[in-house]
Formats: structure tokens, C-alpha cells, sequence
């Protein structure tokens, strides 16, 4: 995975949801995660025994979609016969995407689970294809042949093996006050940028996050009770980062935990 010699990356995303049965369902039968482990009050899904989702069900929580937010959960698999293998799922599931992009260092699909948060699924292109300038990172936004990605399609049998969250992507309320937290707390830099939006990123990879004012310019701490994002776990190198948690302006949450050094 182009993820795994990062110093710093994502580990898991927890969601505020009101619906967790219909929630979980989804992300179990249609995102192809695994249900790991379920109460009345929350949902643990993930792949390999490994937590990706952490659903927190929240009855009252409520919508604000011109908040600091959620903008989409980035599900990276490994290959571009996995990619193939869920959009041919997704359409035999009658799945309604809301978008395709070929952003010249990934393909990604785009949907929204049944609360509105925001969901990509998408594969990386070798990394010596990525056009590089020092930290910056090329990004485009061009059209996606979803015929070539269904011919190259492996058998659908779930999320394979090695997905992860490559990213996460979240609305701000000031792209320049969110960058300086992200670089000074959180330790990436950043690799590319276009009018109020940033994206992030940890030993060379494109982005593990990125941040858009969109909808959101100007929004400050997120209300109480809000549905969506709850926390973001980063892992990252004891020697890189350390351990703890981190809030920023907007009061996203994010936890940061050791990840093990590579052996030599």
C-alpha cells in the first residue's frame, strides 16, 4: 500500500450517526466492511480484525451540513482489479454515485453513506507516475473510463485484504488556520492547494488530509449533538509524533497513537 512507509497516517474514523442499524448495514453490505464487533450504542467495522469505522449512534445528534465537518471518508484498496470489483458490486446494489475522478495519482468513486457523510473509495497509481515539485503533489480532476475499470474487475467478496482509510477529507472554516494546525500539531505537510482548499500529507504520499471551505468559510466550533465526524485516529512513528490527542479549531478530534517502526 502506498500508505504504509508514511510516518504519520490514518487510522480509523469515528462517525456520529442517529440510524445505527441502517448505518452499519451499510458499510457492512455495500462498502464491504466487516462487522468486528456491535452493542446497542455503537459499531466497530473494519477489514483483517482491524477497526476502519467507529459508529457512535446519537438519536437527538443533529445535521449541520454549512459546519466544520465531515467532507468525505477515503477507503483506499489495494489494486485497480478492487476498485473494478466494487463499482461492479455497487451497481448490481443499485448504489447511486455521486461522482468519478481520475486525479492523476488515484481513481476514486464517490457516494454518501445514509446520513450524508461523504465516502470515496479509490486506488492509487504507481507513485513514480506521480508529478512531483519538492512537497508538491499534482492533483487533477478528469474524467474516469468506468468501462476500463470494470473490465480489469477482481470477484466481489468484500473489501479485499489491505484496505485501509488513505484519507480523510474535511470541511473548515479557514483553509490557512486549519493548515498551520495540521503541519504544527499533526506533523504533515502540505503538498498541494487550489482556491480554499488544501491537501496534506506524511513521507511522500499525496494526502492523508485534506481541508475545504467550501460550504464552510468562516464556521466556527461545531455544535454540540452534530451528527458526522467524532474523532479521526492517526498513527504515527513515536519518533515522528507523540502520542495524545489534538483538537482543532473547529473541535474535530483527533487522537494520535503509536504505530510500530519498521524492522531493519
Amino acid at each position: 500500500m502506498a500508505t504504509s512507509d508514511a510516518p504519520i497516517s490514518i487510522g480509523q474514523v469515528a462517525l456520529t450517526v442517529r440510524d445505527l442499524d441502517k448505518t452499519a448495514a451499510f458499510y457492512e453490505n455495500i462498502i464491504g466492511l466487516g462487522l468486528i464487533e456491535r452493542s446497542g450504542e455503537n459499531a466497530l467495522l473494519g477489514v483483517d480484525g482491524a477497526v476502519l469505522i467507529e459508529l457512535r449512534k446519537d438519536r437527538m445528534a443533529k445535521t449541520h451540513p454549512r459546519e466544520a465537518g465531515l467532507f468525505h471518508t477515503a477507503f483506499l484498496v489495494p489494486a485497480q482489479k478492487d476498485l473494478g470489483a466494487w463499482l461492479t458490486h455497487a451497481d448490481n446494489m443499485g448504489v447511486r454515485l455521486d461522482g468519478t475522478s481520475h486525479h492523476g495519482v488515484s481513481e476514486a468513486l464517490y457516494l454518501n453513506d445514509p446520513e450524508g457523510n461523504g465516502i470515496e473509495i479509490y486506488r492509487d497509481l504507481p507513485r513514480d507516475t506521480w508529478k512531483r515539485n519538492g512537497d508538491e503533489i499534482l492533483m487533477t480532476t478528469r474524467p474516469l473510463d468506468l468501462k476500463a475499470l470494470t473490465q480489469h474487475a477482481a470477484p466481489w467478496n468484500g473489501a479485499p485484504q489491505g484496505t485501509v482509510i488513505g484519507h480523510v477529507h474535511l470541511r473548515v472554516g479557514d483553509v490557512a488556520e486549519a493548515a498551520k494546525f495540521i503541519c504544527t500539531e499533526i506533523g504533515m505537510v502540505q503538498t498541494f492547494e487550489l482556491p480554499s482548499a488544501k491537501w496534506f500529507g506524511s513521507g511522500g504520499y499525496h494526502h492523508h488530509l485534506a481541508v475545504n471551505q467550501w460550504q464552510s468559510q468562516g464556521a466556527k466550533t461545531r455544535s454540540e449533538g452534530s451528527t458526522g465526524v467524532a474523532s479521526i485516529e492517526v498513527h504515527a512513528k513515536p519518533e515522528t509524533l507523540k502520542s495524545g490527542r489534538r483538537v482543532d479549531p473547529w473541535g474535530t478530534e483527533f487522537i494520535i497513537t503509536a504505530s510500530r517502526s519498521p524492522v531493519a
